[in-house]
């Protein structure tokens, strides 16, 4: 096991830059880092080095990056700061950020969490293709479990990935090493996936703002279509605004995508008032053959954001979606998705024995099965959306639990994860089969301090409202102001390392 990034460059590093003066700003948002580098207040290398030294810092303990491309990005900072100063213009000239290591950067491997000597990519993802375009340093590839099956970030090609506000807990998964990255501030935002809640479980258990888009607004090529039509990309952030300029610049469609929506405007919806909504508050998860109990404090802290969300205007009412059976046709997707990438591995021996049981899974539930399943998206996307009809947004959970511990999930059978998962995060999975747009909200704490979230789902290009409608709520609730540090994660000493929380050092980096 290794808690430490594989390097592809380290020349020219910032161990010993002088960004002292950048606290404030290297710790804030996507919004303002693109606004202050327009303006000649900062550099592209002032925020990569300081970026760079972030990660530095906390890889120790946060192991939140797979890749750091240190050499790389500041070569790339370099080249935003002449385009800058030549009058250059683009959303995120200059700003660095993190994308998940699923997702193909040109130079660097795609290990999706698995051990092995993976080859370098050729050519950027459509995703990163657009982030560069839209001017963004790309510093590194985020930790995520193997082939983003569980919601825990560990396994033994990487180690673990710990959340900053509390590194006995797991900051969720798949996209967890971006959530913590995030949350931290070693960059103000990243782009991650999620194929059952990848982005919505870690952005609730790390106070973030997580979006999943509609299937196909954010292309999945070099994969027409990820893990058989279940897996999308989307952005977290600590704000709403900051979320949605990164889906914005992330999002458009390539030639060979399989799903493409129809344009939607996501960057506006943060600035408009969503008007009155009638929103339906859920408390009932999807049928699945496993156990499922919603925590006391997760349950209140959704009745807590349905009660902002009246006192600000809108008609909430308890109401919950008929999902039938749908969990019979998740299963056979994310199995044969399982299956297919396993058999990219370099070294197939090096997967998680739980990793081959699924990809097993994926072989025998393939084929009719498989179309079947992927048939009945259509009719289950009519008996869901008839709630539409009557509401214009669904409000749930986002999880059932609070984190989990790391470790939890470790040296489990297939078959008791499978139970454990489905038990802590039943909420998000079903629009993923739909194809839908949700996003999580921080909701609040625990008693002991531990992130929790809520979830508003929409129909089919609804991303504008959710937007709209979480910008309305985070103005109420500030939730951005809460950052991991001395109180929730505890007060150590310079320099020491605990299990309760970052060390002073850390904290420091992070400022």
């Amino acid at each position: 096991m290794t808690d430490r990034a594989d390097t592809t460059d380290t020349t020219d590093t910032a161990d010993t830059a002088d960004t002292s003066g950048l606290t404030d700003l290297t710790g804030s948002g996507l919004v303002a880092q693109a606004r202050a580098l327009a303006a000649g207040d900062v550099s592209s290398r002032e925020l990569v080095e300081r970026a760079l030294a972030r990660i530095a810092a906390t890889q120790p303990l946060l192991n939140a990056f797979r890749r750091v491309r240190a050499g790389a990005a500041l070569a790339e900072a370099d080249a935003a700061d002449r385009r800058l100063a030549d009058g250059g213009r683009a959303p995120l000239l200059g700003v660095p950020v993190a994308v998940k290591d699923d997702i193909d950067v040109a130079g660097e491997p795609t290990a999706f969490g698995c051990a092995g000597d993976f080859p370098p990519k050729s050519a950027d993802s459509e995703a990163v293709r657009r982030l560069r375009a839209a001017g963004a340093v790309i510093v590194g590839k985020t930790n995520t479990p193997e082939l983003g099956q569980w919601p825990v970030t560990e396994g033994p090609a990487f180690g673990a990935t710990r959340n900053p506000w509390s590194t006995e807990h797991t900051p969720g998964g798949s996209s967890g090493g971006a959530a913590a990255a995030v949350a931290a501030g070693l960059v103000p935002a990243a782009l991650g996936s999620d194929g059952a809640g990848s982005l919505r479980i870690p952005a609730a258990w790390t106070h973030l703002v997580g979006i999943k888009p509609q299937r196909g607004r954010v292309s999945t090529w070099p994969e027409p279509e990820s893990f058989r039509g279940i897996t999308c990309h989307g952005p977290l952030a600590r704000t709403v605004a900051d979320a949605a300029l990164l889906l914005h610049a992330a999002s458009g469609s390539h030639g060979g995508d399989l799903h493409r929506p129809r344009p939607v405007d996501v960057l506006g919806a943060a600035d408009r008032d969503p008007g009155r909504l009638r929103i339906a508050l859920s408390l009932r998860p999807a049928f699945a053959a496993a156990r499922q109990r919603l925590d006391p404090e997760a349950r209140s802290a959704t009745l807590r954001i349905a009660e902002r969300l009246a006192v600000l205007g809108h008609e909430v009412v308890e109401e919950e979606p008929r999902y039938g059976l749908i969990g019979l046709t998740f299963v056979p997707r994310s199995m044969s998705g399982v299956r297919e990438w396993a058999g990219r591995v370099p070294d197939p021996a090096l997967l998680d024995a739980r990793t081959r049981v699924n990809a097993r899974g994926g072989l025998l539930l393939g084929g009719g099965i498989l179309r079947v399943a992927r048939a009945a998206e259509e009719p289950l996307r009519r008996r869901v959306g008839e709630i539409f009809d009557r509401f214009d947004v669904v409000l749930t959970p986002t999880t059932a639990v609070p984190p989990l511990r790391i470790g939890d999930l470790t040296g489990l059978s297939s078959s008791r994860t499978d139970a454990a998962m489905i038990s802590a995060c039943p909420y998000s999975w079903p629009w993923n089969v739909l194809g839908w747009p949700g996003m999580s909200v921080p909701a609040g704490f625990t008693t002991t301090g531990l992130p929790l979230g809520a979830q508003l789902l929409g129909p089919a290009d609804s991303e504008p409202r959710l937007i709209s409608l979480a910008a309305q709520l985070e103005a109420s609730e500030r939730w951005f102001e809460r950052r991991p540090g001395p109180g929730p994660v505890g007060d150590v000493a310079a320099g020491e390392r605990t299990p309760d929380g970052l060390g002073g050092a850390a904290r420091e980096a992070m400022g």
